[in-house]
């Protein structure tokens, strides 16, 4: 391209100081400000604020303890977001998009917030437009716009047309200049109807999210028919907002959803450490799911370092007189894609001076120029030539079988991107690639982890099927050639019958996709180049390299700074770890929301006080609850994924709260009546009898055991004994030394786990295993 003069450092400094600078990109972590507020302002904080306001009426001033627990609880997710997001902050740094830019003093490489105002940019395939911009030179390029219009079909730009912020380049390069930067962009002046991928999903928080928004509809009108009944049966006002204080907060699962997000985030600072930059921390759940892994061959399989074999002469040609055709023309096209670089990096350079470019395409396989010598092209044969001649079709399997990527070189009669006129093939060329080092080990890994490994390319089936099997992945025999099936494709026949897939276009990359997911499967795309992008959208969970396109980058889920496939190993363990452990642990914060509910319903009724005062859940919600759930949240737990959330909380929650329930009505009914306790005795009881099935619970939630989660629940339960023994004041409780008492709950504590297990037996065989769940 000719030597354009780009902006002074004067010219420079003007646009900035007149605001006509770029917008930084986006970041993918909230800003601290956002943290403190979507931590502080959300309505359990709320609701905990108005009852702790009440019970300050009330002047018992240590039942404001829960609050303590609540402020404690929001300060450690604020603590460890904000640590997260510093990490991840510092690795979008290292894979955040950079662009050419001429200015007065030569090119330079910048980020996208020091473009300014008439900046002349180089861009080029794969390269995401981070302005509005005027083409000042070309040879011939396509455009993407899907991301704005959401039509896939790419658009041919020439000198003068204008290109739009958001859209890509999928084939060709250009020298355009910046016309409309920031604020004035069309992305960001129409960033409401800019088309793009749904964000990715989070069955895990969108199931709890879902139990949360029923609590919401039950807690506030449950609270106030319970404070209007004790208030009914002749309890003291002070009575009455203590015992509704405490039911109300035993319905809120306090630190559930806090846990969750914190634990995504550590995971995502985890994976930051690994060089695997996350751009949606649900993606990280989003891929333990997986059970189909789409492989795009190059920069996945391979190293995508591309070298040239050798020229296969054909029609007569000279061996040294095609390496002069083929350098003239890959040099003249201008392309920059991992091929173009193979060749010219060992070919000779004629320097031919070109009239027309068609630049790479995917979708055509195949790039051109027309020169003073005439038409040349170099693509795949099977979509230059229609059909491949079957002595030449036999040659190129002979090849691909060996595991080369054949490319042609031919002369043609016209040069468009439809309409090539007759063609002279010249000869073959053949590039060979290197498998990634470990990716024996890596794919074998994942296959053992019932994640079924797809090969999607387009290259030649037959080399990408050797390559495949080099490197380990079952069924490479399985593969089709998808440039002979035409326009009517069953993808739903394919997907259930092949592994590899040969020659894939764009568009059918994404069809593919689309047959996996009708299929029932949770799927996973790599890719690293504009080729790959439909797909990546479409997939469940998009892996791109770092050493890819932006736009490919732009698109993923996740970005492998390091460009090594292998990092994908700590992703999946990740994820499974925060969703097993998720799930264990869940079933503890919801005990306490299911037997708050219950009891509230059931002393409507009733003429004594509620069971609890909010002091008291203070011990059962910190030593059986929260401190064990941090900690068992951080165990690893690489178990394959279930998929059955409710069941899994509900196999040891429903018990629990039913046993719980059940001993507390026997503990009023039968020791407030016959055995004639006091309030105060018989809350001392609720509280010591709630503790011992909920340290139950854990020991469940806790298996398998091993040493550190057998001593966690063990120092929990002595810490739970402790408090009758030396604290039993602070937390409103009465001695349990006391023969009577003794008589009535050491046979009740006897059959706690017996009857747990009763429970959970009975609800196992005759609910459970009725019920379709989620």
């Amino acid at each position: 391209m000719a030597a354009q003069r780009g902006l002074t450092e004067k010219e420079v400094q003007q646009r900035i100081d007149a605001g006509q600078r770029n917008d930084p990109a986006p970041s993918l972590t909230r800003s601290v400000q956002q943290i403190f507020r979507d931590n502080l302002l959300t309505w359990f904080n709320l609701i905990n604020v108005i009852l702790g306001a009440l019970v300050l009426l009330t002047g018992s001033y240590k039942n404001e303890l829960f609050l303590g627990v609540a402020i404690f609880n929001t300060a450690i997710g604020i603590f460890q977001e904000i640590r997260s997001k510093r990490q991840i902050d510092k690795m979008s740094l290292l894979s955040e998009s950079t662009y050419k830019v001429i200015r007065s003093t030569g090119q330079q490489t910048v980020h996208q917030d020091q473009i300014v105002q008439d900046d002349i940019m180089i861009v080029s395939r794969g390269d995401q437009l981070p302005v509005d911009a005027r083409v000042l030179e070309t040879a011939g390029i396509e455009v993407d716009e899907s991301q704005i219009t959401g039509e896939a079909t790419p658009i041919s730009k020439t000198v003068g047309d204008n290109l739009v912020s958001g859209s890509f380049l999928v084939s060709g390069q250009a020298m355009i200049q910046a016309t409309h930067v920031g604020a004035k962009s069309f992305v960001n002046s129409l960033s409401d109807e800019v088309q793009s991928g749904e964000g990715a999903n989070s069955q895990l928080l969108t199931t709890i999210n879902r139990i949360i928004k029923i609590l919401t509809i039950v807690i506030v009108p449950l609270g106030a028919a319970l404070f209007i009944s004790r208030l009914y049966n002749d309890n003291s006002i002070s009575q009455a907002i203590l015992g509704t204080t405490a039911a109300m907060i035993g319905m809120i699962p306090e630190g559930l959803v806090l846990l969750t997000s914190v634990s995504l985030a550590v995971s995502a600072m985890n994976l930051a450490r690994r060089r695997v930059l996350v751009r949606e921390l649900p993606a990280i759940e989003g891929l333990a799911r997986v059970d189909v892994l789409g492989l795009d061959k190059t920069g996945t399989i391979t190293s995508g370092n591309l070298q040239l074999n050798r020229l296969i002469p054909l029609a007569g040609q000279q061996l040294e007189t095609l390496n002069t055709v083929v350098g003239g023309t890959i040099n003249a096209i201008g392309d920059d894609n991992e091929t173009a670089r193979a060749l010219t990096k060992v070919l000779p350079n004629p320097e031919w001076t070109a009239t027309k470019v068609v630049p790479f395409s995917s979708a055509r396989k195949w790039s051109g120029v027309t020169v003073d010598n005439g038409n040349f092209v170099i693509g795949a044969p099977e979509f230059l030539l229609h059909p491949v001649p079957a002595d030449l079709s036999k040659q190129i399997q002979g090849y691909a079988t060996d595991g080369f990527r054949v490319l042609c070189i031919a002369q043609t009669a016209r040069m468009s991107a439809d309409d090539l006129g007759e063609i002279k093939l010249l000869g073959l060329i053949l590039i060979q690639d290197e498998i990634r080092e470990n990716a024996l080990e890596t794919f074998t890994y994942f296959q053992n982890q019932d994640v079924a490994l797809k090969v999607i390319s387009g290259d030649n089936p037959t080399t990408v099927a050797n390559i495949a099997g080099r490197a380990g992945i079952k069924g490479a025999d399985k593969l089709v050639d998808m440039s002979n099936l035409g326009e009517d494709i069953d993808y739903d026949d394919l997907v259930a019958r092949y592994n590899v897939y040969g020659r894939v276009t764009p568009s059918q990359k994404k069809q593919l996709v689309m047959a996996w997911q009708r299929a029932g499967h949770t799927v996973a795309m790599t890719g690293d180049g504009v080729n790959d992008i439909l797909a990546l959208r479409q997939a469940d969970c998009g892996i791109a390299m770092a050493s890819g396109s932006e736009a490919a980058k732009s698109i993923a889920d996740f970005v492998l700074v390091n460009s090594n496939f292998d990092a994908m190993l700590n992703v999946l363990n990740e994820g499974r770890r925060v969703i097993n452990n998720i799930e264990r642990v869940a079933s503890l914060y919801l005990i306490k929301t299911m037997y708050s509910v219950a009891l509230s319903l059931i002393f409507i009724f009733m003429i004594s006080g509620y069971p609890f005062q909010p002091i008291q859940l203070t011990p059962i919600s910190v030593l059986t609850v929260g401190i064990p759930s941090f900690f068992l949240a951080l165990e690893p737990n690489y178990q394959r994924i279930t998929g059955q959330f409710m069941k899994q909380v509900m196999v040891i929650a429903a018990p629990a709260a039913i046993c719980v329930v059940t001993y507390i009505l026997v503990i009023d009914l039968v020791g407030g009546v016959q055995f004639k306790l006091s309030y105060a005795e018989t809350s001392t009881l609720s509280v010591l009898l709630t503790g011992a099935v909920c340290l139950v619970a854990l020991l469940m939630v806790a298996r398998p055991l091993n040493r550190f989660k057998f001593g966690l629940v063990l120092l929990m339960g002595g810490c739970f004994v402790l408090i009758f023994v030396f604290f039993g004041k602070l937390f409103s409780l009465t001695s349990i030394f006391n023969w009577q008492m003794a008589l009535f709950y050491l046979p009740l504590l006897v059959t706690v786990y017996p009857f747990y297990y009763l429970v959970q037996e009975s609800l196992g065989k005759r609910v459970f295993a009725r019920i379709k769940w989620r």
